[in-house]
């Protein structure tokens, strides 16, 4: 029996001089009772956030990332058009001054399906040359402030409307057409 406490001694006294009984319980544990790692961030790389929100009437846009300081949403600055269609997308972020708590938004991580060629919005043609603006749209072209309007639309009328229009020339003001209504 003295031999077999021995052998045991020496096993023993072997463990703790490899670190095998320091390192056990963590070779041991299931990923569940493993301590939840939070990455720091870093201020002076690029940081995959999250837009949650816009304040301020969506001037304001909100976002959060792995290794913010606080818990709250912080409010950031962007070099991007950001649209409510972008809250809850991934958002590529830097930071000014290297203060984590002033982020800014450099762009949207587009999604993994891509929108096909026919789903793109039209496009429209601007030329300019010094002298004049042309314009071009396929379809409509609308102009608009307030209640005020004006459309071209692809099959030649011009809709002109307004809470109040006026009409003024110097010279001649002709109204011409097919026919003409007045009230």
């Amino acid at each position: 029996m003295k031999t077999q406490d021995t052998v045991e001694e020496i096993t023993r006294e072997t463990e703790e001089e490899t670190g095998n009984d320091l390192l056990r319980p963590l070779i041991e544990s299931s990923p569940a009772k493993a301590p939840k790692f939070e990455p720091i961030a870093d201020p002076t790389g690029i940081i995959i956030g999250k837009l949650i929100g816009m304040a301020n009437e969506g001037c304001t846009p909100l976002v959060c990332y792995s290794g913010q300081p606080g818990t709250a949403a912080l409010q950031a600055r962007a070099t991007v058009d950001l649209h409510g269609a972008h809250i809850g997308r991934q958002v590529v972020l830097m930071f000014e001054a290297k203060d984590l708590a002033k982020p800014i938004i450099m762009g949207v991580l587009q999604e993994d399906k891509g929108s096909a060629l026919e789903q793109r919005p039209g496009q429209v043609e601007v030329d300019v040359d010094g002298e004049r603006l042309i314009v071009t749209a396929k379809e409509q072209l609308v102009l608009r402030c307030g209640k005020a309007s004006i459309t071209l639309t692809k099959a030649g009328k011009v809709l002109i409307k307004g809470s109040y229009l006026s009409s003024h020339s110097s010279g001649v003001n002709r109204i011409r057409g097919g026919t003409v209504h007045v009230n």
